[in-house]
């Protein structure tokens, strides 16, 4: 173990800080973006509580996941913990379930990406601006790991100064200084802050999760780190960072206008100065929103291939697809992940939109499964102290609120049902190889039994 830690420390150059960037340039994208406008029309006001319970459940997921990298780091992340902590059966269907969700999700980002190239371009179809983002992300993908985090810093530098300068632009606008009307208000009672039903607020908690997906991403990316021991400190600076920046412009969106007037088309931030005379405003966020979309499409590219290689590499997907070329680089686990990008740009171009949002819904709670997996898995590799492991347990129960808040919806019922589809399926494939893996884990065990009695 000791050997595999050190070597694993000795081929990272990443310092903390860039971590820390790094993952706030895989977290914030069209989620914040646009899916904090779905959790404002649920829940109004008290969306400000939703993303600081998201916010509280994301850092005990990064701190148990963040724990296991420093003691143990694994190019498998999180499924490799869930292998090791569970059996076989675990790593697979994590590794499955990760990279099926993410496919999904990818394809929706992509679609995104073309509808606001099309606020400049309305002529263009959508299919080659898809097809144009999907090749440009799996050319940053190949020119590698030290110039994706470089990448994925600058952009994340960008979309942090985007949300200032919003912070900037609404803080003086309440003040005034660019004239026009404001509808401004400031909740004063329980009622205006809580102005829809306690199942609304409930329903709305798995889009505050969505602001903070891509932590797992950071735990994959967490064995460059050239101390794997400050995996927790880097986790801790970026959701704090995340959390000031969401809650403040979150907060000031809806002060300036109405809750009631937002709406799933539009940003929350260009809904809120919609009554200023700032007509860069719109263009400024869309550039905003796309290089949002784009940063986290790549990092989720990054993250799809890693864990196929870790799965080809454990035997849990055929063999080549850990085969690397002349440019040290999985070529077939790449292939397989563009055949997927393909297929997800044709699905989310076909398809009526909500029905696709019902499968992007899915994917993302695909997501929170994956998280509850990295505490319970923490719970049995770590030796936690009762406060970790309170932590744990507290992160597990929001993640399980967040689930179970999708069944009150409409909206997002389907997205319950075809993500619990996918776990079905995976999980009865697991179930299946589960004797073989059995079998494999005897034939080792007595092969190792023989050497050590030849030794002797």
């Amino acid at each position: 173990m000791k050997e595999k830690k050190s070597q694993n420390q000795s081929k990272g150059n990443m310092k903390w800080w860039q971590l820390s960037l790094f993952g706030v340039g895989c977290t914030i994208g069209t989620g914040f973006f646009l899916g904090s406008s779905i959790a404002i029309t649920k829940s109004g006001p008290a969306v400000l509580i939703l993303f600081i319970l998201a916010a509280i459940g994301t850092y005990f997921v990064f701190d148990a996941l963040a724990k296991m990298t420093a003691s143990d780091p694994q190019k498998g992340a999180f499924r490799t913990y869930a292998k090791k902590a569970f059996g076989h059966w675990a790593g697979f269907s994590i590794g499955w379930v990760y990279w099926a969700s993410e496919m999904l999700i990818m394809g929706s980002q992509l679609t995104a990406l073309s509808i606001f190239s099309q606020f400049w371009f309305p002529n263009i179809p959508l299919w080659i601006f898809a097809t144009g983002y999907a090749i440009l992300g799996i050319i940053v993908l190949l020119i590698g790991v030290k110039w994706l985090n470089r990448i994925e810093g600058m952009l994340a530098v960008i979309k942090i100064a985007a949300i200032l300068m919003f912070i900037i632009i609404a803080s003086a606008g309440l003040f005034g200084m660019f004239g026009g009307t404001t509808d401004a208000a400031m909740p004063s009672t329980i009622n205006e802050f809580f102005p829809r039903p306690f199942l609304g607020l409930w329903s709305a908690l798995i889009f505050a999760f969505y602001a903070f997906g891509g932590i797992e991403i950071m735990g994959l990316m967490a064995t460059q780190l050239k101390n794997p021991n400050e995996a927790p400190k880097s986790g801790k600076i970026m959701i704090l960072l995340l959390t000031v920046i969401y809650i403040l412009s979150i907060g000031l969106a809806v002060i300036m206008v109405p809750w009631d007037s937002f709406n799933t088309e539009k940003s929350p931030f260009v809904t809120a100065l919609k009554n200023y005379d700032l007509p860069f405003i719109p263009h400024l966020f869309n550039s905003a929103l796309i290089i949002a979309g784009f940063s986290t499409m790549a990092a989720a590219l990054f993250g799809v291939t890693s864990i196929l290689v870790n799965l080809s590499e454990d035997g849990d997907a055929p063999r080549f697809f850990s085969k690397k070329g002349k440019l040290k680089i999985p070529i077939p686990a790449l292939g397989l992940t563009t055949a997927g990008l393909v297929t997800s740009i044709v699905l989310s171009l076909l398809m009526p939109d909500s029905i696709y949002e019902y499968i992007t819904t899915g994917a993302g709670l695909m997501l929170l499964y994956n998280w509850a997996f990295i505490l319970l898995s923490a719970c049995r590799i770590l030796p936690p102290s009762k406060m970790d492991r309170l932590k744990y347990y507290i992160g597990l129960a929001l993640i399980f609120l967040a689930v179970s808040g999708t069944i009150l919806t409409k909206e997002s019922r389907p997205g319950f049902f075809i993500s619990l589809g996918f776990i079905i399926i995976i999980g009865s494939i697991a179930l299946k190889m589960n004797s073989k893996w059995k079998q494999g884990d005897n034939k080792n065990s007595t092969d190792t039994l023989f050497k050590k009695m030849e030794k002797s």
